[in-house]
């Protein structure tokens, strides 16, 4: 027998988050045409890769022999002729025994120039196959060195003319005419501005950035300062080092005329250092918009993900002349001290103007990408969709509403685009659609509906950090958490909404008070249950298959609808005669 419950209202939940595109994908959010969120659109083309985009997306025969420890970067930024030169010390240990090339693939696009590379002094033989340069070590090293190669390189770097979407040096000017200059290559890889092992499966335990710039610029990059040197030449070296693993296209200069402020927040693990650093022409703006907002996310993320991950580098909000980016303990902000997404809400609602955008989603990033770090780019939907699932969080945080999250994650369905899966292809550098953000935060808000039960939902998030975070995993691991977890199969839900473009149809008729209903569109296996409100202010809990299921419902009653907070369509059919 059926159960019913009459309620004047159900909603539950929640979603999240930015990188936005940080790249393409930030622009179609910023202006896109209302998508249709039910059916998909026309199908993306197929990509055809290249040599080039293995040497770029796979750990090939050159990388896998080799574990990068330690980079020691050292850049030297001329804002008058637009070029860099510098090198990188690349300290690492031999984990399997190497091809008998004993090359190792060092990573350098053009325009930049590879002068050097050379092993206690000595120059080694390179070769070069696009931006791929392969190094070859003089002997065979055995299984549990530890060696230290440097790359000697500079040139004029790619430059980027529409940061953060497409990646390079942004060449830029303050308020007063001043040089302000930043890095942004997610994406495009760090390899667009210094050498390096430029695959998302690799990261340092630890990174030294020296960058030294004209004075009287300032230079903020990861991690905590470490000295200041003025050279006779007027310019000034800053050394900053970061303790923490991190991925390398998170690694960032920022040169400008800023000015700095430190507060503490009482956080989880104890002290949190905030070091705040927007340009001098907007201090007054920048304390107004960042001391409350950034005390108030770090309350919410510690709440629902966990301590923030890196208390010993700090957390840093730093102004760039462009939109944003997640560099890890140095956020890059550029949306102008107002509130939402440059001053709209990309929800529609008006939730999304309560708060800074950039700040939240970019700050999110933190525990979803930065300390959570996928090794292929393929699955970038795990940084993205739980970062965007973040910004509803926040809301519900800040409203004391989780009708208001509901709200703000549900609004965002009309920015689905369902023109191709939201998993990449892997190996290759290849991200999937653009829908990881809205369409991932939505696929998350549903599986909390499908949990009911936040207790549970909330040491699902923080149990993730702990199991996952502090390294380099895959999507298969994330969703195998979740699944052992809820205790629950969720193969088939993951592969509906990660690895096609449909969205489930929950195809119903009613005759003779009898509600029949199966899921359509879906991929063998799928059983997800879900809410539907019928006349009267029933609420009725199915659980669909593919195959037809009936129900009885209450007399006069010959329409339904699907709870929002499930992302998934109805479809009414004619009874049968």
């Amino acid at each position: 027998m059926a159960a019913f419950r009459r309620r004047s209202h159900r909603s539950r939940l929640r979603s999240g988050s930015l990188r936005f595109a940080l790249r393409a994908a930030l622009a179609v959010a910023a202006g896109c045409p209302t998508a249709i969120p039910v059916a998909a659109q026309e199908p993306a083309p197929e990509p055809v890769f290249t040599r080039s985009d293995t040497l770029r997306g796979s750990n090939g025969p050159a990388r896998a022999w080799w574990d990068v420890g330690f980079y020691d970067l050292e850049v030297r930024v001329d804002p008058e002729t637009r070029s860099i030169e510098g090198s990188n010390a690349i300290t690492f240990t031999v984990v399997a025994d190497p091809p008998a090339t004993r090359e190792l693939q060092i990573d350098l696009q053009s325009p930049l120039r590879l002068d050097s590379v050379t092993l206690r002094g000595t120059r080694l033989s390179l070769r070069r196959e696009g931006a791929a340069w392969f190094a070859a070590l003089p002997t065979t090293p055995r299984v549990g060195d530890r060696h230290t190669v440097v790359a000697w390189y500079g040139g004029t770097p790619l430059e980027a003319s529409n940061a953060p979407w497409d990646g390079g040096f942004v060449w830029a000017r303050d308020g007063a005419g001043a040089p302000w200059i930043a890095t942004a290559n997610q994406g495009i890889g760090a390899s667009v501005w210094w050498p390096t092992k430029d695959w998302q499966g690799e990261e340092p335990d630890s990174q030294s950035i020296a960058v030294t710039v004209p004075e009287p610029l300032v230079n903020v990059s990861n991690g905590r300062l470490r000295s200041v040197r003025r050279n006779p030449d007027g310019t000034t070296r800053y050394e900053w080092f970061v303790a923490a693993p991190i991925n390398n296209y998170n690694v960032a200069v920022n040169a400008g005329s800023y000015a700095h402020w430190h507060e503490v927040y009482d956080g989880a693990r104890g002290p949190l250092s905030l070091e705040f650093w927007p340009l001098a022409e907007n201090l007054d703006a920048a304390f107004e918009q960042w001391s409350g907002e950034t005390r108030t996310m770090l309350a919410c993320f510690e709440e629902w993900f966990g301590p923030f991950p890196w208390y010993e580098d700090g957390f840093k909000l730093v102004e760039t002349p462009y939109l944003g980016m997640e560099h890890q303990s140095a956020i890059a902000y550029g949306n102008g001290y107002v509130n939402g997404y440059r001053g709209t809400d990309l929800s529609g609602t008006g939730q999304g103007l309560a708060w800074d955008f950039i700040l939240v989603h970019e700050a999110a990033h933190e525990w979803w990408g930065n300390h959570v770090t996928t090794a292929d780019v393929a699955d970038m939907w795990v940084h993205e969709s739980f970062a965007n699932y973040a910004e509803n969080l926040y809301t519900e945080c800040l409203t004391g509403s989780t009708a208001a999250g509901a709200e703000y994650v549900v609004g965002t369905r009309a920015r689905i685009q369902n023109d191709r899966p939201i998993v990449g292809t892997y190996g290759v550098q290849h991200e999937g659609s653009g829908d990881m953000y809205y369409k991932g935060g939505n696929l998350l808000h549903t599986l909390r509906q499908w949990v009911d039960d936040d207790t549970r939902w909330k040491s699902i998030l923080r149990g993730l950090q702990e199991a996952l975070g502090g390294g380099v995993t895959t999507g298969a691991a994330v969703e195998d958490y979740i699944a052992d977890r809820t205790g629950i199969d969720l193969d088939a839900f993951f592969d509906q909404y990660l690895r096609t473009t449909r969205v489930p149809v929950l195809e119903w008729r009613i005759r003779s008070a009898v509600l029949e209903y199966r899921w359509a569109d879906v991929v063998d296996g799928f059983a997800m249950p879900v809410d539907v409100r019928l006349e009267g202010g029933y609420t009725l809990s199915l659980r669909p298959s593919r195959e037809w299921t009936r129900v009885p419902v209450p007399a006069g009653v010959d329409s339904l609808a699907v709870d929002p907070d499930w992302y998934v369509s109805s479809r009414p059919l004619l009874p049968e005669s």
